[in-house]
């Protein structure tokens, strides 16, 4: 199929919004449809820049209706070691997926822990695994919950959420479905990072090299000055910026530009006589 032909079989967002909405089980027609959508979102992340938090809430949407869960959420590393929830399908998602991160326990916060799939067909029999979070899923409506891993190799970024309000696992075929959708996204947000940290390494690089043309210009403003060698122009001028606890680039800085005067860091280099 090519691309106008995938284009053509995908609903309108004016269908898409009716199939979210109207809560029933979807025709295979249906089903097909949407998880031909739900690909071609994701690949869009690989080709062009993107909305994260959009994407991510457009993955729970598809996942909740595609394998007719009753919610969804979607936890995502913040590379700082902690958990934020990006996306959910509805308030009560959103309140057990903040409840985890607040007592500490939890299916999703195990799935992220192990990097494994935690799948529980009957919630009531993990209330002594989970004592604060079952209890509140029970209460909530909730009966089971699977836990999917957003991971890459041996990296695991978050975790794909689906809670249900009846008892039972999900069967191979959709589990495939739900890892293959994780997976696709995790490869788009890791690109996202890649890019954003070479272009992180590349600003510093840069940075680096500017600071390096500033310091020859500083370096012969010394050498001149004080008629050195440009080696005992560094070393005057490193000297100068570790007894003043300041950076070698920012007193360079100065010195071309003439807030500091080359006898102010030639001084302490001349001898009784000199002075």
């Amino acid at each position: 199929m090519d691309g106008d032909r995938v284009l053509a079989a995908l609903p309108s967002d004016e269908e898409e919004q009716e199939l979210v909405m109207s809560g029933a089980a979807l025709t295979r027609t249906e089903r097909e449809s949407r998880l031909l959508h739900a690909f071609v979102e994701l690949a869009d992340t690989l080709v062009d820049d993107y909305d994260v938090v959009d994407v991510l809430h457009g993955l729970v949407e598809h996942c909740v209706h595609l394998l007719n869960a009753t919610a969804g959420g979607l936890m995502l590393s913040d590379q700082r070691g902690g958990l934020r929830v990006m996306a959910y399908s509805s308030a009560k998602a959103q309140m057990l997926e903040l409840f985890q991160l607040q007592a500490s326990e939890g299916p999703c916060l195990d799935c992220v822990r192990s990097g494994e799939a935690v799948l529980v067909a009957d919630l009531s029999t993990k209330i002594q695994r989970w004592p604060r979070f079952a209890p509140l899923a029970i209460s909530e409506g909730f009966a089971s919950v699977h836990a999917v891993p957003m991971r890459l190799r041996r990296e695991t970024i978050g975790t794909l959420n689906l809670f249900r309000c009846e008892t039972g696992l999900l069967n191979e075929e959709d589990l495939l479905l739900v890892r293959a959708l994780a997976d696709t996204a995790t490869i788009g947000i890791l690109q996202e990072r890649a890019i954003r940290r070479s272009e992180v390494v590349t600003e510093q690089l840069q940075t680096a090299l500017n600071s390096r043309v500033v310091i020859e210009q500083a370096k012969g403003v010394l050498a001149f000055a004080g008629n050195l060698e440009m080696e005992q122009a560094f070393h005057a001028l490193r000297s100068y910026a570790r007894n003043n606890g300041r950076r070698l680039a920012e007193v360079a800085r100065e010195l071309v530009v003439g807030e500091l005067r080359p006898q102010d860091l030639l001084v302490p280099r001349l001898g009784p006589a000199d002075v």
